[in-house]
């Protein structure tokens, strides 16, 4: 059973919640720009600096909606580029047994008399005068990372991150979810971008959907953009004669009517859309589950984005026929059913609620696309969450079309255990980051299965 610590929390998250959905339905706002954080959320401020391993960076993405998202950046970016997968792999001999082990999370730096690369990376990345005459804002200006575009920078698989909150609350700046992220960036070696959606019930369904693809879409766009930008600076001939680059035009960018870069320089530099994963925590997997389904339908069109695996932490999925759990749970810890019903009340128009609309149950036909045609799919449930059923059920539906996608079941573990900020450092929580990173690194490592132990 839960502590009682727990239990205690439990009860004054639920009075909180029930108040503030009751007040949304009593003060219903439209508004087409749409908020991605409460007022009462908070927030952890972004640090373009490598001060804990991560770095972070907001970029509004939408001109015309509030949709953002947050970068998060590993330091192992820094790191020398990963050997060809192609080439045959010898494995380095260490003195230290503990070196191996570190060696399967990421590639070793090697050092050289007087500095490694690493140092060098860094080092050419803080502002410098360079960087600050290029922007013209004189020398100091920007104390954030800035990588160098004409170097062989290594490529980091990226993620993208929908946070929880029952559709009406969470963001994805808040302080839970930036530890979250971190700890996943740092466990998983991967880019997480967290995506800020918009909140219902400024704007409901299909805006939170509509705006995790959008940011797919954007992904892409970024990819082909950085291609574009490495066009410009490219000369010489096909014959393997080339002539040097000139230092103005290493730092040419493509740039907006107003002289902007449109090309963001993080994911320009280390992102490998190629290999992009979907988490979704609580309602956020309901949005992940969507935008698989939309990558399916998209297909080339996506190009070079390719998501390759997704992750529903305890999905939000509901039901006009209850499951075991969802009766024998109804009244369980911080989301009930009832508090559920509000949000979904609060999240569907009015003239589409029904609790088996295609965003809130999985199991209705005519979602999307064949399910055998779903990414591989690792599903996290809790014992103590009504809604463990059904994500099981949906789990099992694409097992019988041999789609990998097994159950982590987690005992005497509520909703949101691994993701709420009073439970995130719970040993339960940690090993629940830790086993994502196991499954997830099956699909994004080069070099096979490497990490499927």
């Amino acid at each position: 059973m839960p502590t009682v610590a727990v239990k205690l929390y439990s009860v004054f998250f639920k009075f909180l919640l029930k108040h503030r959905l009751q007040n949304r339905i009593q003060n219903p706002i439209d508004d087409p720009f749409g908020v991605s954080t409460r007022p009462e959320e908070t927030v952890f401020a972004a640090n373009p600096l490598f001060s804990d391993g991560v770095a972070t960076k907001d970029i509004h993405i939408d001109p015309f909606t509030s949709l953002s998202i947050r970068i998060f950046l590993p330091e192992s970016a820094l790191n020398p580029p990963d050997p060809d997968p192609k080439s045959t792999f010898k494995k380095p001999h260490h003195d230290n047994p503990l070196s191996s082990r570190r060696n399967s999370y990421g590639v070793l730096t090697m050092t050289s008399p007087g500095s490694s690369p690493r140092d060098e990376s860094r080092r050419n990345s803080y502002s410098t005068e360079g960087e600050a005459g290029a922007n013209g804002n004189g020398a100091g200006s920007y104390r954030g990372y800035a990588p160098s575009m004409n170097v062989n920078n290594r490529k980091l698989p990226v993620m993208l991150q929908f946070h929880g909150g029952g559709w009406v609350s969470g963001s994805n700046d808040s302080v839970a979810n930036d530890y979250l992220c971190r700890r996943v960036a740092k466990l998983c070696d991967v880019i997480v971008l967290s995506v800020g959606y918009r909140l219902a019930p400024e704007n409901r369904f299909p805006a939170a959907f509509e705006d995790g693809f959008k940011v797919l879409h954007w992904l892409a766009k970024q990819a082909n953009l950085a291609e574009c930008g490495k066009s410009l600076v490219k000369v010489g001939g096909g014959g393997g004669g080339g002539v040097e680059v000139k230092k103005g035009d290493a730092n040419r960018r493509i740039v907006d009517a107003f002289g902007a870069s449109m090309v963001e320089p993080w994911l320009a530099a280390h992102g490998d859309p190629s290999r992009c994963v979907l988490l979704g925590v609580s309602c956020g997997a309901n949005i992940a589950d969507y935008v698989a389904r939309k990558a399916v339908e998209a297909g080339r069109l996506l190009d070079p984005v390719k998501v390759v695996a997704q992750v529903l932490m305890y999905p939000f999925f509901i039901g006009s026929v209850p499951t075991h759990s969802e009766i024998k749970l109804a009244n369980s810890y911080f989301y009930d059913k009832a508090m559920c019903l509000l949000a979904w009340k609060l999240f569907l128009p009015e003239d589409e609620f029904s609790l088996d609309h295609p965003s809130a149950n999985p199991l209705v036909p005519g979602r999307g696309p064949p399910l055998k045609l779903m990414p591989p799919t690792l599903t996290v449930v809790a014992e103590h969450d009504w809604m463990r059923d059904r994500a099981i059920a949906y789990s099992e539906e694409l097992r019988k079309v041999n789609v990998d996608s097994p159950v982590l079941e987690y005992k005497d573990a509520v909703h949101e255990f691994a993701s709420l900020d009073m439970l995130l450092r719970t040993p339960q929580a940690q090993a629940c980051h830790e086993d994502i990173a196991i499954w997830v690194k099956k699909y994004i490592s080069l070099r096979g299965h490497e990490f499927s132990y």
